[in-house]
């Protein structure tokens, strides 16, 4: 019998995930990989959006996490806002996060290289998302993306 105290395990989504790789290959998204792993073994379940300070709540893992930065708090220098990124991707990372984008405009013109350093201390693979890609569209890509794979295995069994 079940113990009723154990943490919930998620579901594991009826779609294959996608080879982090796959999505950076997609050159209409112009997504550029800045920091951390994304080789084949790094894959994408689904994608969400957070502009929380904490994210660990709100993610299931296997994600990849969208954010705009408006969380980032303002810092005298950049030297002040390095422990608020170890955190920030400690947490993504504790929930089984797979990767971030960060995406450039409205609040930030360039990744906070503390971001960057945490990512790659870490080891969490860091997206750099242009301003003329909207997380609607990397979220769309993705689900195409797991309909080909999909696609692909339906037809390796069928024949």
């Amino acid at each position: 019998m079940p113990d009723p105290h154990a943490p919930a395990v998620p579901a594991v989504p009826p779609t294959p995930p996608v080879p982090l790789s796959a999505l950076l290959a997609r050159e209409d998204l112009a997504l550029r990989h800045i920091a951390g792993p994304a080789g084949r073994d790094t894959v994408i379940h689904w994608v969400h959006t957070s502009e929380m300070a904490d994210p660990y709540p709100y993610l299931l893992g296997g994600e990849l996490l969208l954010t705009a930065g408006v969380h980032v708090p303002s810092a005298p220098s950049a030297a002040d806002i390095g422990p608020y990124f170890d955190t920030y991707v400690s947490q993504v990372v504790a929930a089984g996060g797979a990767a971030l984008g960060f995406g450039l405009a409205p609040v930030h013109d360039t990744v906070p290289p503390a971001l960057v350093a945490a990512c790659d201390a870490q080891g969490l693979p860091l997206l750099e998302v242009p301003p003329q890609t909207p997380f609607s569209g990397i979220t769309r890509a993705v689900w195409q993306l797991m309909a080909q794979v999909r696609l692909a295995e339906l037809r390796r069994v069928a024949e």
